[in-house]
């Protein structure tokens, strides 16, 4: 595993934005494991979230690409977090955008936060996470409506590896499928427990044999067949 995938799975510990306990998730599944990305709330802690989703986009798309489109409401400091960051380490600038809950009528107007969308931009799409793929739906169509960008990716902080609404594909396997563009996550689960299983980190261990039975349990209901 990468460095900077180990580096991102300790800062999301840290950060306490991974956590492993019990917890009843948007869809109603009970989970053992709960991602808040809304817990990055200082500078440093978003200049290095930054940095990590630039390293993955890096690793995933390459840097042929001209804008990082980031959903509201959490996509908006994702995308002006990871621009930053792929300006600083990679020297390229590129552009941020964000949708809007309800259009502008006045001043900066229209749905879009940020830059404006051309005809034949390429666009990468970043989120926190994605159990359903709802987002997408929502968003994919404000894309394609502003011009006719062409989508180059999705980049999201944590794979859950979970199954969406069909039992052999995870929800990243089912928007690749619909919509034809590639999907990608900093890191996964799997390489989550790889990492912090019955290892001390910080005088503690995150992963435990009882978490991991509760895990193991969680993804024979609801991982991919």
């Amino acid at each position: 595993m990468e460095q900077y995938k180990q580096e991102f799975i300790e800062f999301m510990v840290d950060s306490q934005v991974l956590k492993f306990g019990d917890f009843t998730l948007k869809s109603g599944r009970k989970s053992p494991f709960f991602m808040n990305a809304g817990a990055y709330v200082t500078g440093t802690q978003l200049r290095k979230l930054g940095e990590y989703y630039a390293k993955a986009i890096h690793d995933n798309y390459g840097l042929d690409f001209d804008v990082i489109f980031g959903p509201a409401y959490k996509g908006i400091p994702l995308c002006v977090a990871t621009t930053m960051a792929i300006s600083e380490l990679y020297g390229k600038d590129v552009r941020y955008c964000s949708n809007r809950k309800e259009v502008k009528d006045h001043g900066d107007t229209g749905i879009l936060l940020g830059s404006k969308l051309k005809d034949g931009d390429r666009v990468i799409i970043i989120e926190d996470v994605t159990t359903s793929g709802k987002s997408i739906e929502e968003t994919y169509p404000i894309l394609k409506a502003q011009a006719d960008v062409e989508v180059k990716g999705l980049i999201v902080s944590l794979n859950r590896n979970e199954k969406g609404k069909q039992d052999d594909k995870t929800a990243l396997d089912e928007i690749k499928e619909v919509y034809g563009f590639n999907t990608a996550a900093i890191v996964s689960m799997p390489e989550v427990v790889e990492h912090l299983y019955n290892k001390e980190y910080k005088g503690q261990v995150v992963i435990n044999d009882e978490i991991k039975a509760r895990l193991d349990a969680y993804y024979e209901q609801y991982g991919v067949k």
